[in-house]
């Protein structure tokens, strides 16, 4: 899919009407998130989560050295002494062109990864400059809701029981008609109690919460809502791809001790109980990129095939989606392997 012409068409003067986020550097994205997954994929099953992750970042780094753009990594693998690569504030792409802020999970769940399980994906959000949270890498509580929806149906600030009765009565259902999705993690123990407690039916997931939040824009999951505490990292990539197919999100950043809550503040958050809502995470022109590692709600994973002629192929699928102009494109590759 590489061209010369691709990277013509990025620096073509008609192209850059479109700002910042040009249409070439949307599809270059998928790219990207591709070699990660395909990265990945080769470790699946094989109980070595640092591995997988290695890959995946070593591929991930070496896909964005041949895109059009000045990018720097707002949200990465850690800062720079504790990641080899993809570290926050590292510089990407091609150093020219427009300038870029990439948020980034080269692998969303590595333990489900390394134990085959279901929803691991590579996962990148871009966007103009100064549009992403530089959020640091602590907790955060969320919770989202898909599209159609009045403005401030859920709020942070309120309870759960709170929040489901509200969208059961904007929906029209009974509260115990609402599906919300769970990290099954045991600190959400009363959580999934409260929910339970009026009925709701709780989707538990084992990782893997950006597609967790994004299932709530897929009313073929059955899932209404997503609620729990996960990484603040991955809820900016999650507001990203809200941004770009509609819901809303609200996220509280949680700091276990004084270390978190200092690096936080090195980041430039001040007050550190403010609830962010979607376009405080995610504001302007976004991308969103996923592709699956291993098969999911969202995606399907890397698989190798045979094809009639007896060459081998991998094959990927990929979402990526766009704010601006709300469009998602699917995306199915054969990549041919040595």
């Amino acid at each position: 899919m590489n061209s010369p012409s691709d990277t013509q068409l990025a620096a073509d003067p008609q192209h850059a009407s479109e700002g910042a986020i040009q249409r070439v550097l949307v599809l270059e994205m998928v790219r990207v998130t591709e070699k990660a997954a395909i990265a990945a994929a080769q470790l699946v099953g094989r109980g070595d989560e640092k591995a997988a992750d290695a890959a995946a970042v070593a591929a991930m780094r070496k896909a964005f050295d041949n895109l059009y753009m000045d990018g720097t990594v707002v949200i990465g693998e850690g800062e720079r002494d504790e990641a080899p690569m993809l570290f926050i504030g590292e510089k990407v792409g091609m150093g020219k062109g427009p300038k870029i802020d990439i948020a980034l999970d080269p692998l969303e769940g590595t333990t489900i990864t390394a134990k085959a399980g279901p929803n691991a994906l590579a996962v990148l959000a871009a966007a103009e400059e100064g549009c992403l949270l530089n959020a640091p890498d602590t907790y955060m509580d969320k919770i989202a809701v898909g599209p159609g929806y009045p403005e401030g149906i859920i709020d942070l600030a309120r309870s759960a029981t709170e929040n489901v009765c509200a969208v059961a009565n904007a929906k029209g259902v009974k509260p115990s008609d609402i599906n919300v999705c769970v990290l099954d993690r045991p600190r959400h123990a009363e959580l999934i109690a409260e929910l339970r407690g009026i009925g709701c039916g709780v989707v538990l997931i084992g990782d893997g919460d950006v597609a967790g939040v994004i299932a709530v824009t897929d009313p073929d999951t059955t899932i209404d809502m997503y609620m729990g505490q996960g990484g603040a990292p991955e809820g900016v990539l999650a507001a990203a791809a809200l941004r770009c197919v509609g819901g809303q999100f609200n996220g509280r950043l949680v700091f276990r001790n004084d270390d978190e809550r200092a690096r936080a503040r090195k980041w430039g958050i001040e007050d550190l109980n403010r609830i962010y809502k979607l376009e405080d995470l995610a504001k302007g022109d976004c991308i969103f990129a996923a592709t699956g590692v291993t098969d999911g709600s969202l995606l399907a994973g890397v698989k190798r095939r045979r094809k009639p002629t007896g060459e081998t192929i991998l094959t990927t699928e990929s979402v990526v989606m766009r704010a601006s102009s709300g469009t998602v494109r699917w995306i199915r590759g054969e990549h041919r392997i040595a």
